[in-house]
């Protein structure tokens, strides 16, 4: 390569550009790994390969963040104040999910640090751990699935209150997760994360929420399955 191309770029210390492509394929192959546990251990149907991809990507990407700062402070301060312009608006469902964030981030800068012992290790017992957590939630009672149950009602309406008495005997939990109004207030909308009772159906549900006067729509979807 010409030296009008090599020197602007060879302040600091000198790493080859074989390392920089071995410790990223090995930062790729964990986040692989990552990815696989949490296809394995899920235990919600349908999760696709969104979540697990974004893992594998992250992973490598914060061992690419680790190799540019260094052990350089002033760069690091840099790097935060740039990425501080980023929004990030997608919301994780589980608090689980959010594990899995904070294991591809920490594999990621134990690879770009040249950490493998800690990178493996940490992600053998991680590993581990999500293996006998499954085991355990198998040989269990099942439990029930949770439902996302959505309802429109008028705006003169108590909605939380309507829906805590059309619920009484349909389900075991209940767990509010948001509500609000919609076109100029015509209308009451509330989200609720259920848990049926043992012997409901879901259609059973709908039809005592459509019994209750003041109830426009009802809508109730698998937790998992859907595309909100």
């Amino acid at each position: 390569m010409p030296d009008f191309l090599i020197t602007p770029f060879s302040n600091g210390p000198h790493v080859a550009p074989l390392e920089v492509f071995v410790r990223l394929l090995s930062a790729l192959l964990f986040g692989v790994l990552i990815g696989g546990i949490y296809k394995v251990t899920r235990r919600e149907p349908n999760t696709g390969l969104q979540f697990p991809t974004t893992l594998l990507l992250l992973c490598v990407l914060i061992a690419m963040v680790t190799q540019v700062i260094g052990d350089n402070v002033a760069r690091a301060f840099s790097l935060v104040g740039a990425l501080s312009i980023v929004r990030f608006r997608t919301v994780v469902r589980d608090t689980q999910d959010t594990a899995y964030v904070i294991l591809a981030v920490i594999v990621g800068m134990a690879v770009g640090a040249r950490s493998l012992w800690v990178a493996s290790i940490g992600l053998g017992v991680v590993g581990l751990a999500e293996g006998l957590l499954l085991l355990r939630s198998r040989t269990g009672a099942p439990a029930e699935p949770d439902y996302i149950l959505k309802v429109r009602t008028g705006p003169e309406f108590d909605l939380d209150t309507l829906v805590t008495a059309a619920l009484e005997d349909l389900v075991q939990q209940r767990e509010l997760i948001s509500m609000g109004t919609g076109k100029q207030g015509e209308y009451l909308e509330g989200c609720y994360r259920v848990r049926l009772a043992a012997g409901r159906t879901p259609p059973g549900l709908i039809r005592a929420m459509q019994a209750r006067q003041g109830v426009q729509s009802v809508q109730i979807l698998r937790r998992g399955f859907d595309a909100d």
